[in-house]
């Protein structure tokens, strides 16, 4: 689930639509008197001075229009917001000044100097150092106690090779698309630029278009000359670049289970239990304070909570994931313990039986997993009233909004107590949480597991491939990426087995790793830095891993009412109401004990299009709005899930850098998808417009539905939810002879032995909504079925 006004993703998106950019800059030009280099700039701002928080401006070659350029001459200017801490700023030159695989300039003040830094984001993490052969030379730079400014010649930036991830801008089409960020805070080690890291982009951020019919000048070479100089760098003192791992305890498991998430805790839990000597491996940190986790804000210091303990702080990944967030995928996930059960909203759904009924072939239906169901939400049977003391606060926006639902027919349910009403029904938000704290997986499952002498669990240690001779799998290779981790291999047992349960994009990509995939995408893994020692080619199996992707549409609608009464989530990271914090820390009651940013209520509706097949929506409302669009406090965004039903699928692909990435979206290739988000949202507008001082702020009240639903764009960075399934679909197909599967019925994948994957990859279609206890039934499913296997 992705919340948050200031990168909300429909909400970037309709800004396009409203304003035909998201960015709003000032166009000029500037001419530099010391070097007489004419620049075309864009402000941030009304205009082109020096008070504007953020300039940039190019000048190109004189037949930049109809050659491409690979290089221009820049100026950016950035200001200060404190002279003890000058922050950083920073430019995207990507196709669509977006921040994955794009080359990234950065930029900071540093001993009366400004010290610049190539930069590569394979996802919404701290970018780490471009490897390519782009160069800055600069021609000026000037520090104030307010602005700082850099004048550079920037070669080979245009276009960029990451370790074979390739891109380029063209500037004969007379035009970009570019990005810019800044951050105020967070920055360390500025005097050595490769090892300089930097906070979240809390200064502003966006894109912007760019013409370029003024930027050309035939006095490009001449100018260009000038940039000669290229700035002290000191490194002295700074740790240094790569990890340090310890070669991994010579003992043979059972099962290992790779992927400490929804999938990996409850498979390895059952695996144990069963008498199996188990060993879990996560590759990212431990999240919760009941597992060594250490991440938390100043005021939870002194207690044993995290982070990820306080639902009211998980909306905090959204500006500050660092050593959170996966590094490998050009999509947001949760690398830490617990996975996106760690990390996410906490919403906790009881599935109604049309998804397993409509979605999974004989064996998963609802029938078959209503024993497994009933073990999970007798474990963690979620709250949809958090506070210890029983009482929802804050619910303005529920009861403004249920008004008008109940008005035009719309019934009230308990979610939970009755999974099957999703049509003309709505509720109270149901959560993972209990005694005001994150519950699932993490304190169940995994406290069951841990209590057992034959499971092992190990953090911060990352698997390679599995280690297979032919269809048999022998254990696993690990990948030293973190300190403190473990090298080497990891043995199973003869009767063992290996589970990967990484996630929709870790488990695809370890596939891949291990020979398993499209031949096009093993090709890509033979020639990266696996391939000196990746499996011959006569081993490979050729299963449509990474196919069938999908994920949960979101469109955002915008509102306002004056009974809504919005609180600042946000703010509670760094200074929390005294009241709220203190009722949270000795009572576990009050606002921190829900989620960020107080969601609800939810509705769910069918809608089927001319197409004949029925479209589930999950509407998920909260109370928060986009400061771009509108600076109303009392507004509402109602996100629009398009679940059950949908027919458009995308894929997910490997670069040569063994990173993954959405190579085709899987939003609206279908006419019907369409036809069902247009009148999904006309049915809801129709629903709340009984509503007395309602304001309609998305879709513009001036347009029609289809027109704002056909100018929005159709990407993952704008239409998301971060809801990824399906690369490694489970059926009886086998896709070894042409069918979609890659996974059999019992999880295992077709052509090995004993190679299972267990997690939301395996799922031929969408939910309903969110996923995660849909995503734990499933794996005491397999864990049953990957038992009776062996029985």
């Amino acid at each position: 689930m992705k919340f948050l006004s200031r990168v909300g993703a429909t909400a970037l998106a309709a800004s396009l639509y409203l304003q035909h950019g998201v960015a709003q800059m000032a166009d000029g030009t500037y001419t530099d008197q010391a070097s007489g280099i004419k620049f075309k700039t864009w402000s941030q701002g009304t205009s082109a001075t020096e008070a504007s928080p953020f300039t940039f401006g190019l000048a190109l070659p004189g037949d930049a229009l109809t050659k491409n350029a690979n290089e221009y001459l820049g100026i950016l200017r950035c200001k200060i917001e404190d002279a003890a801490a000058p922050g950083w700023c920073g430019l995207s030159h990507g196709q669509s000044g977006q921040m994955i695989n794009a080359l990234l300039l950065v930029a900071w003040a540093s001993e009366g100097t400004v010290q610049t830094s190539f930069r590569w984001a394979t996802g919404y993490t701290l970018p780490g150092v471009y490897t390519g052969d782009a160069k800055l030379t600069q021609v000026s730079s000037n520090v104030t106690d307010t602005h700082f400014e850099l004048i550079y010649r920037c070669q080979n930036c245009f276009s960029w090779n990451q370790e074979g991830t390739t891109g380029s801008v063209e500037t004969t089409q007379g035009f970009l698309v570019l990005g810019h960020a800044a951050g105020s805070s967070g920055l360390e080690n500025p005097t050595c630029p490769d090892a300089a890291t930097f906070g979240f982009h809390d200064a502003g951020f966006g894109q912007w278009g760019a013409p370029l019919e003024d930027a050309v000048s035939d006095s490009y070479a001449e100018w260009a000359e000038l940039a000669t100089t290229t700035p002290e760098t000191n490194c002295e003192g700074v740790p240094g670049v790569g990890a340090e791992c310890t070669p991994a305890p010579e003992k043979v498991y059972d099962y290992i289970v790779v992927g400490g998430g929804a999938g990996g805790i409850p498979v390895a839990d059952k695996l144990s239990a069963a008498g199996h000597s188990v060993l879990l491996i996560e590759k990212g940190p431990p999240s919760s304070g009941r597992w060594g986790g250490t991440m938390k804000p100043k005021w939870l210091e002194g207690t044993n909570l995290t982070r990820f303990d306080v639902p009211g702080l998980c909306n905090q990944i959204w500006v500050d994931s660092a050593g959170i967030a996966c590094t490998d995928t050009d999509q947001m996930a949760g690398c830490v313990l617990g996975g996106g059960t760690a990390v996410n909203a906490g919403l906790w759904w009881k599935p109604p039986a049309s998804d397993w009924d409509y979605n999974f072939p004989a064996g998963w239906k609802s029938k078959d997993v209503e024993a497994a169901a009933k073990r999970v939400f007798d474990r963690i049977p979620g709250t949809f009233k958090p506070s210890a003391d029983g009482v929802l606060y804050r619910r303005e926006g529920f009861d403004v909004l249920s008004s008008g639902l109940k008005k035009s027919g719309y019934k009230e349910v308990v979610a939970n107590q009755s999974p099957n009403e999703k049509n003309g029904a709505f509720a109270h938000t149901h959560f993972m949480f209990r005694y005001g704290e994150r519950d699932g997986p993490l304190a169940t499952y995994l406290v069951s597991a841990n209590n057992r002498d034959n499971f092992d669990l190990w953090t911060g240690s990352a698997v390679r491939r599995a280690i297979r001779t032919g269809g048999k799998v022998t254990g696993v290779e690990l990948e030293c990426l973190r300190d403190g981790g473990y090298s080497g291999e990891v043995k199973i047992s003869a009767k063992g087995g290996v589970i990967f349960s990484a996630g929709t994009f870790g488990s695809a990509k370890l596939l891949m790793r291990s020979g398993i995939g499209p031949r096009d995408q093993l090709e890509i893994v033979a020639g990266s830095k696996d391939g000196e020692d990746f499996i011959s080619r006569d081993q490979w199996i050729d299963l449509p891993v990474g196919s069938n992707l999908i994920d949960h549409l979101n469109t955002d609608l915008i509102l306002t009412h004056p009974d809504v009464v919005f609180y600042d989530f946000y703010q509670a990271w760094t200074e929390p109401n005294e009241g709220d914090k203190e009722r949270y820390l000795n009572n576990r009651t009050g606002i921190l004990t829900q989620a960020a940013p107080n969601i609800g209520p939810m509705v769910w509706e069918e809608v089927t299009p001319s197409d004949g097949i029925p479209r589930q929506f999950q509407w998920t409302a909260r109370v928060e709005g986009d400061g771009r669009i509108t600076d109303s406090p009392h507004a509402m965004t109602l996100s629009q899930y398009l679940g059950r039903g949908v027919v458009s699928r995308g894929r997910m692909t490997i670069t040569p850098g063994l990173t993954t990435a959405v190579s085709e979206h899987p939003y609206l290739h279908n006419a019907g998808d369409k036809e069902a988000v247009i009148a999904g949202i006309k049915k809801l507008q129709a629903a709340l417009n009984v509503i007395p001082n309602i304001t309609w702020v998305l879709p513009p009240p001036t347009g029609s539905v289809e027109d704002y639903v056909n100018g929005l764009p159709v990407s993952p960075s704008a239409r998301r939810s971060n809801h990824w399934m399906g690369t490694a679909k489970l059926g009886t197909d086998d896709g070894r002879e042409g069918g979609t599967a890659v996974v059999d019925l019992d999880t295992k994948v077709y052509g090995t032995d004993n190679l299972f994957v267990v997690d939301a990859s395996i799922f031929p279609g969408m939910s309903t909504g969110n996923p995660s206890g849909m995503i734990v039934i499933a794996a005491e499913k397999a864990a049953e079925r990957i038992l009776a296997r062996k029985a």
